[in-house]
């Protein structure tokens, strides 16, 4: 469940992307087969949406509910773990007198 809003958007973005591609008009048609989605990368991605929802309704209400809070858990922690990435500062120099 926490990732199936990123699933339905990956999808959404596979789509307009082969839609995008296949409408360029001055691209070669070998650039566009290479670069184009699959039809079978975007099946994929469509069953994969369609078990974990169909998984979704199988679940009774309390299990649906303790799984929207694990998952919004989940989501919270990956917030404060996907931040920007930082440079540690350079180690002092303890022996100032020595030359590289």
């Amino acid at each position: 469940m926490s990732y199936l809003p990123d699933l339905e958007a990956y999808l959404a973005d596979l789509i307009r992307n082969r839609e995008r591609i296949a409408a360029m008009a001055t691209a070669d048609e070998w650039a566009k087969r290479e670069s184009m989605p699959s039809e079978e990368e975007i099946s994929k991605v469509r069953r994969l949406i369609h078990r974990v929802k169909d998984n979704l309704a199988d679940l009774t209400d309390a299990e649906r509910q303790h799984l929207e809070e694990a998952t919004k858990l989940v989501r919270r922690s990956r917030q404060v773990l996907l931040g920007m990435p930082h440079i540690r500062q350079p180690l002092p120099d303890v022996r100032p007198e020595r030359t590289a």
